[in-house]
């Protein structure tokens, strides 16, 4: 029996994927198809009747699935516009404001921030193949290499790439591929006290990356998982304040050796600065350095996601209007 639903996209004509909306317009394949039919299903004007001089017809244009007009579709590329113009710079300085306020920067770190960077702890130690538990305040790791971990990853790394081949998303494959080439590295390559190191780094490091992936996901599609909602508007919110609190710690320390949190923390032991300078050798410059420039950084890719999807979005408002 052949199958019933159409091998393209009813609205711009791409070859459809194994997935819910379409990788080159965006559209819900279901939305799509719906307003299609609609559109087929509108009765014929009715023919006028003839005239003793009829003047010349206008020539009609057919109104075909990928030649449509899509009622709604220019506004909501207006709207998809402004928020990848504003969303994140505005984000990031209200964040930047907040960490400045004493009362505020203290409540951005217990509530949001805090998280971001014991996750970070965690997934650096996943990807270096230690089992890793994040909790408030502290991430209990294990010091022995776990193979069944190991496996788990680099299984769901592998499936990740094979879902974006199937259905034709790069971003998919790259995340991966990328995926797996981190853990190989972190398990495989680096020794298990390299590892360890790595894991004590990953604390500010998290909050650096993981706030920086976080407050990306306001340039996902706007008809995926992560635009349902408000959804993304928290994603955005925390990447923003944990992204801030560990940056502009780390900045101030460039001039001022005293802004870095070393000491002792009671039930858990020495600070994260502490266990990199006194465990394992590095000297303060290093250490601000090496924060400094990650956050630098993810700044530098975060202005080039920027600049690509703020492009996109004023090319499909043209599209749209025309």
């Amino acid at each position: 029996m052949e199958n019933p639903l159409p091998r393209v996209c009813p609205r711009c004509g791409e070859p459809r994927i194994l997935a819910p909306e379409c990788p080159r317009c965006g559209v819900l394949y279901a939305r799509a198809e719906a307003r299609a039919a609609q559109l087929a299903s509108r009765p014929a004007p009715p023919a006028p009747e003839p005239a003793e001089a009829p003047a010349p017809a206008e020539p009609q244009v057919p109104l075909t699935p990928t030649g449509a007009i899509w009622h709604g579709e220019e506004e909501e590329a207006r709207s998809e516009l402004r928020v990848r113009m504003f969303a994140i710079p505005v984000a990031l300085a209200l964040a930047w404001l907040l960490v400045k306020s004493p009362l505020w920067g203290s409540l951005m770190r217990i509530f949001l921030s805090m998280w971001i960077h014991e996750l970070g702890h965690a997934v650096t130690a996943w990807f270096c193949g230690f089992p890793s538990f994040p909790g408030p305040w502290v991430t209990r790791t294990d010091d022995e290499r776990s193979t069944v971990l190991f496996l788990l990853l680099a299984t769901l790394f592998a499936a990740m790439s094979l879902r974006g081949y199937l259905t034709r998303s790069r971003l998919l494959m790259i995340a991966g591929a990328t995926g797996l080439v981190l853990q190989f590295i972190g398990t495989v390559v680096l020794p298990p006290s390299k590892g360890l190191m790595l894991v004590t780094f990953g604390g500010d490091a998290g909050c650096l990356v993981l706030g920086s992936l976080l407050m990306t996901t306001v340039y996902a599609p706007r008809h995926s998982k992560l635009r349902q909602g408000w959804l993304h508007w928290g994603y955005l919110t925390i990447g923003a304040a944990a992204f801030m609190d560990a940056f502009s710690q780390w900045w101030a320390a460039r001039s001022d050796f005293d802004r870095i949190p070393f000491g002792h923390i009671e039930g858990v032991g020495l600070s994260d600065p502490s266990k990199l300078v006194d465990v394992h050798g590095w000297s303060e410059s290093e250490l601000v350095r090496r924060y400094t420039w990650l956050g630098l950084a993810c700044l530098a890719a975060l202005a080039v996601l920027y600049a690509v999807a703020l492009s996109r979005a004023r090319a499909r408002l043209r599209a749209d209007g025309q």
